[in-house]
Order: structure tokens, then C-alpha cells, then sequence
């Protein structure tokens, strides 16, 4: 067997154990299950070594699997990244790139980045899927992540994007039926609208002012798990929320929110790109974060139409 049929039959294993199942990679290889099965075994007997267990929950890897897992995929890695390099040196950037990321910041802006970075390479199939959530330590196959907010605790290696602060507002009329807010401590009972997302303690608000950081377990008037829902409460004047200035901007230039405590700051939720591996990268995904870095630089959007410093300002004072 030639050394093109040992990296397929590599490549196949390693689909297998990151697909978890082998009907879900036969169908991302456009393969029969049996076809799939046989090349296994092949692959097993010319080892010597069996290289994972079925059973009715699905397929788990041995010891020598867990081994030329970590080696096949650092292997396949480097194959793609030649072959890549070589087709870039004539302009052509092809393969498949799949992207994830969050919905409201995708619909808003990743959406029309991909369909431009796809006009510029149209040899690239790219797959982009929106959701809220996601967890890099569930084996999901995805060659960049686009996330917003703390970085999650996994191996997967973060490339900033844009940055990106978060404000504490509401709309003009919720604020005129309520006391002045000074201090954070009073969102422990004001009507706060939270969103849960990411598995994070939604709930739990932090603020740092002058060195004082305050931690308020804030008080839960309604809760949702979609960010256009909870801009649409707070619109409405249902609350206050704390969200991402690239969600907010626009209406806090309108004036149709408002910033409470300026002097408190929230803890930043910038923009970044987490990618697998830093190593052999393929040119397709330094290609993308790339775009994508310089469609944000040397301001982001959300921030090109700035004329106001929120920190010297009112309640009406809106944008970096």
C-alpha cells in the first residue's frame, strides 16, 4: 500500500474519532459506513494494534488510538498546510473552512465578512453555523470560533479581533421613573433584564471604579437567552441591561438607551478569534483572521462614528 493510502486511511481514523461515530463521518466523508468500517480494520491490522471499541454509546478510542489521533491530526494538519501553501503561491485559496460563532454579532457582522472573503477566494467552501452556544472541549468540528466576552477554558489558542466594552443602560423612560443610580449596589433591586449565555453566572454584574471592583447579584426582573430579546425589554423600557457596546452603540447615539454609571466600568468582552492549534495552520484560516482583523482596525464599526467621551459626560454621553 502506497504512502497516499496510509495518510487516507489516517485521515479517515482520525474523522471517525472526531466525528464520535462512524454514520456521522461517513457522512461528512461522503462515505459508506461499511466502506468506512473496512478501511479501519485494514488500518488496525497493519498496526498490529486495535485502535478503538464500539458499543451501543458510541465509539471510544484506545490507548495506541488516543496516540495516533494527537500524531494524525498534527500530520494532517501539516499535509493541508503544504498543499494549501502551494496552491496560495498561484492566488488560490480553496478547501473547506468551517466558522462559528455567536448569532446577534454574526447576523450583524460575520455574515456579510464571510460572503466578502468568499467573493475574494470563491474556490473556498465555507461553512458558517450561529449559536450561543458552544464549547471548544466537545470535539465539534471547527477551524475558528468567534467569541465574544471571557475566554473559555480550553486548549484552543485566541487571536484578538476588536475590542469591545459593555455598558449599563436603559431607555429614557424607565430612567425617569427611577431614582438616580450612583453606585451598583442599587441594581440588587432595580428591575435588571439578564441575559444567560455561555453557561456564565449571568446574573452576577462586576464593576471597577478607581481600583474599587464591586461584585452585585443583580436582581432578575427577566431573564432570556437571545440578546435581540433583551435590547428589545430594555427598548421598551422593561429594565436595564448590560450588553456589548457593538449591540448598543447605535441606539445609545439615538439616544433611545442610556448609560447609567459611567464612572463604573464592566469588565471588557472583546472580540477574538480561537482557533485549534496555533501550528500548522492552513493559509484558508490565516487568510480569514486576517480579513478579519483588518475589517475592524483601526477602530471597529460600532466605534466609527464616535464624537463622545462616555466618561465626561451625562447619561446621554454614549460612545468611546
Amino acid at each position: 500500500m502506497n504512502d497516499y493510502s496510509e495518510l487516507q486511511s489516517i485521515h479517515f481514523f482520525v474523522a471517525i474519532a472526531e466525528a464520535g461515530s462512524f454514520s456521522a463521518a461517513a457522512k461528512l466523508l461522503d462515505f459508506s459506513t461499511a466502506a468506512l468500517s473496512q478501511r479501519l480494520k485494514q488500518l488496525e491490522s497493519r498496526l498490529g494494534v486495535r485502535l478503538l471499541d464500539r458499543d451501543a454509546r458510541g465509539i471510544k478510542l484506545t490507548e495506541e488510538g488516543e496516540q495516533l489521533l494527537v500524531r494524525g491530526q498534527a500530520l494532517l494538519r501539516e499535509f493541508d498546510s503544504m498543499m494549501e501553501e502551494t496552491r496560495g503561491s498561484s492566488g488560490r485559496i480553496a478547501g473547506s473552512l468551517r466558522i462559528h460563532g455567536p448569532l446577534g454579532f454574526g447576523r450583524s457582522y460575520l455574515a456579510k465578512m464571510v460572503a466578502d472573503f468568499h467573493a475574494l477566494h470563491p474556490a473556498l467552501d465555507i461553512s458558517l453555523t450561529l449559536s450561543d452556544r458552544f464549547s471548544a472541549n466537545r470535539g465539534e468540528r471547527v477551524d475558528i470560533v468567534v467569541h465574544i466576552g471571557e475566554l473559555p477554558d480550553s486548549d484552543w489558542v485566541a487571536y484578538p479581533i476588536a475590542p469591545n466594552r459593555r455598558f449599563l443602560c436603559a431607555a429614557p423612560q424607565f430612567l425617569a421613573s427611577q431614582p438616580p443610580f450612583e453606585h451598583p449596589d442599587q441594581l440588587r433591586t432595580a428591575p435588571c433584564l439578564v441575559l444567560k449565555e455561555n453557561d456564565e453566572d449571568a446574573g452576577l454584574w462586576s464593576f471597577e471604579r478607581a481600583g474599587e471592583n464591586v461584585s452585585v447579584r443583580v436582581s432578575q426582573a427577566m431573564s432570556v437567552n437571545d440578546g435581540d430579546v433583551i435590547k428589545q425589554w430594555a427598548l421598551a423600557g422593561k429594565g436595564i441591561i448590560l450588553r456589548s457596546e457593538w449591540d448598543v452603540a447605535d441606539d445609545l447615539r439615538a439616544g433611545r438607551l442610556l448609560r447609567l454609571m459611567p464612572g463604573w466600568e464592566a469588565r471588557d468582552a472583546d472580540v477574538v478569534a480561537l482557533v485549534p492549534h496555533r501550528t500548522g495552520m492552513p493559509l484558508r484560516q490565516r487568510s480569514f483572521l486576517t480579513f478579519m482583523q483588518e475589517r475592524f482596525r483601526p477602530i471597529p464599526p460600532w466605534r466609527a462614528a464616535a464624537d463622545v467621551d462616555p466618561d465626561q459626560g451625562d447619561l446621554a454621553a454614549v460612545l468611546v
